[in-house]
């Protein structure tokens, strides 16, 4: 019955939110005009659409799996993207933003 699945972010700027995915590993799939835009992650694909005027939900995080903390900190740090860092019993976090403040992150689990 289900075919795809996406996740659709409302965004300031249809340029600056499409590098922003780019630069962390994303692939641009399609793009139509500053209408809507789909970019590629591992296993999902996230829509982008203009509208992103600050009132939307701030109830949305979107994480990311990966294997090495390090490497993924400096890749971030290269890119001047700010993180937050946190351990707990669940993994290792490192927490940042997209440049319409949309909560992301990337954690290497511990299960």
């Amino acid at each position: 019955m289900i075919k795809d699945t996406n996740l659709t972010i409302k965004v300031k700027n249809m340029d600056s939110s499409i590098t922003f995915y780019q630069s962390i590993g994303f692939t641009l799939k399609n793009r139509w005009g500053d209408h809507y835009a789909q970019v590629l992650a591992p296993g999902m694909v996230i829509g982008l659409h203009p509208g992103g005027d600050g009132t939307g939900s701030p109830n949305i995080s979107i994480g990311f799996s990966m294997d090495n903390v390090e490497e993924t900190k400096n890749a971030l740090a290269d890119l001047s993207i700010s993180i937050t860092e946190r351990n707990e019993e669940g993994g290792q976090f490192l927490h940042f933003s997209d440049p319409d403040g949309i909560s992301l992150y990337f954690i290497k689990p511990k299960w």
